[in-house]
Order: structure tokens, then sequence, then C-alpha cells
């Protein structure tokens, strides 16, 4: 990929974040209730329409929009993603400390999605496999209709009530991975296995897989060393557009077992109208969402020879 390529696909990529940020501050901007008021309208805490407009003037939401728009990224350019109307704290701070969590259940879902798609896709598409190769192909349709709150509630029932195998209660950090792994892998691995197996059936009938079996090559050398490198462009694609979902099954996976991470958070600011969180969660996603397929995108041409020679 040349370097004006690449310059074109770092300006459109900074092109989309910008116009997300500014479509999730207008939008955020026009609900008719803010934070503020949920917060310190309760008539418990005693506070008078002068005390909540000085609250108002002192997080700068009197200001025209515009202006708020304006300081508001100028902010986020910096790293500083304002003030949490809930807690009074740090959005960045709370980032910075629910992020990691997030970051690593992502991270194991996506690995261990990525590990079962492999081995049941080869299951799947090695001929003389019979029945087993179809229960493996009918699999995905199975999988991607599983909820995923009803999955995590299940396996908390099976895994950590009923068996005791698994703590619930105040889990280690990697005791604490495993159900919410397991949750956010099914939903993923489905529709990872489907492009798999179209991409695998369609390079299974070009000449080359024909010649390598007439070879005497065996089926787990051609899958592993000719098949599979040229099917991989597709479900690349599809492992790009399913990391950039993990936040929304975040949502659900890190409520659910109780887990701390971004998920967990964007639920509490909702509650809350915490807009400055919300924001700060639509920025992140979406500029994990750019980065990951950015870098699918630049990945192409290594793995496939036919597109390095068009780049040149």
């Amino acid at each position: 990929m040349t370097t004006g390529v690449l310059a074109r696909r770092i300006g459109q990529s900074v092109l989309v974040l910008f116009i997300t940020f500014t479509v999730a501050f207008f939008l955020l901007s026009a609900l008719p209730s803010d934070g503020v008021m949920a917060r310190y309208g309760a008539p418990a805490l005693g506070l008078s329409q002068a005390e909540i407009a000085g609250i108002r003037e002192e997080m700068g939401i009197d200001k025209p929009i515009l202006v708020q728009f304006i300081t508001t990224l100028g902010g986020f350019l910096t790293g500083n993603f304002g003030t949490s109307v809930q807690t009074g704290t740090s959005v960045s701070t709370m980032v910075a400390e629910n992020l990691p969590h997030t970051l690593a259940l992502a991270t194991t879902s996506v690995g261990l999605a990525i590990i079962i798609a492999l081995i049941v896709a080869f299951l799947a598409t090695v001929p003389g496999m019979g029945f087993i190769g179809n229960f493996f192909r009918s699999l995905p349709s199975l999988l991607v209709s599983l909820p995923g709150f009803w999955l995590a509630i299940i396996l908390l029932q099976v895994f950590s009530f009923r068996f005791g195998w698994v703590g619930a209660i105040n889990p280690g950090t990697l005791e604490g991975l495993i159900l919410p792994t397991l949750t956010l892998v099914v939903p993923m691995a489905a529709p990872l296995i489907q492009v798999l197996i179209r991409s695998i059936d369609e390079v299974n009938q070009q000449s080359f897989v024909q010649v390598a079996r007439a070879k005497g090559a065996s089926e787990s050398w051609i899958f592993w060393r000719n098949v599979l490198r040229n099917a991989i462009l597709p479900a690349l694609t599809m492992v790009g557009l399913l990391f950039g979902e993990l936040v929304g099954g975040a949502v659900v996976t890190e409520t659910v077992f109780g887990r701390a991470g971004l998920g967990n958070m964007t639920v509490q600011a909702v509650s809350n109208r915490d807009t400055p969180v919300l924001l700060a969660v639509v920025v992140i996603a979406a500029t994990a969402y750019i980065i990951i397929n950015l870098i699918v995108d630049l990945l192409y041409p290594v793995l496939d020879v036919r597109l390095r020679r068009k780049a040149k």
C-alpha cells in the first residue's frame, strides 16, 4: 500500500470519527432532560432553582450549544472528556479505570472466537466427514439464534450456582473472564464460521486445490497451507466488524455478570442521563471500530499477493 493510499485511509477515518462525534454530541444535547436535573433536581435534596442554575453554569451547560460543542471537541482532542454529572469524577479517569477490563474481555473473546471458527470450518469442509460435517455446517445457525442475555444467565446458573466451578461473586482476574468470554464468543463465532465455510467452499473449487489433492497432499495440509490463506480475507473483514460491535455486547454481558467495564459504565450513564460519559463511550467505541477496520484494510495486501500487485 502506497503512502498516498495510507494517508487517504487515515484521513477518511478521521473524518468519520469527527462526524460520529458531531452527531452523538447534538443527539445527546437534544434529549429532553439532562444529568443535572437527574442528579440535583430531586426534592429530597432541597436545592433551589437558582442553585441548580449555578451548577449548570459551573459545568458550562448554560452556554450556547455551539460554544459547548467547540469546548467539548477541544477537550476530546486533548484527552479531557469532561466531568461525570452523577459522580463528579473526571470521565477520563473513569475510562482509564474501566477500559482495560473491556479490552481484556474483547481480546479473549475475539481470540477464542477465531480459534473456534477455524476448527469448526475445518471440520465442516473436510471431504468425507459425512454427518459430522453436516452437523458443523448447521451449527452456526443454532449459535446465532441464542440471545446473549439468556446465554449469560444459563452459564451462571450451570457453572456458578449448580456446579460451583466458576465463582460468581468477587472472582479472580482470570476466573472472572471465563463466563463473560463464553457469552460473547457464541454470537461472535457463528457469523465468522458461516463466512469461513462459504469462502472455503469457493476456494476448494479452484484448480490449485485439485492439483494439490492429485499430488497426494493430506486434507489438513491443503486446508492450512493452501485453502485458508486464500479464504481468510472475508473472514478478516467479519472479525473487524465483530470487534467493533463488542461494546454493544459488553453492555449486556458486563451487566449480567456485574463486571466492571465500559459496558457497565454505559448502563449507569444511561440510567443517570450522564451525557459526558455517554459521549465518551460513543467516541471510544467509534475509535476502536475505525482503528480495527483500518488495520484490517492494511492487512489485505499482506495476505493477498494480488492486492499487493494492484497497490504497486
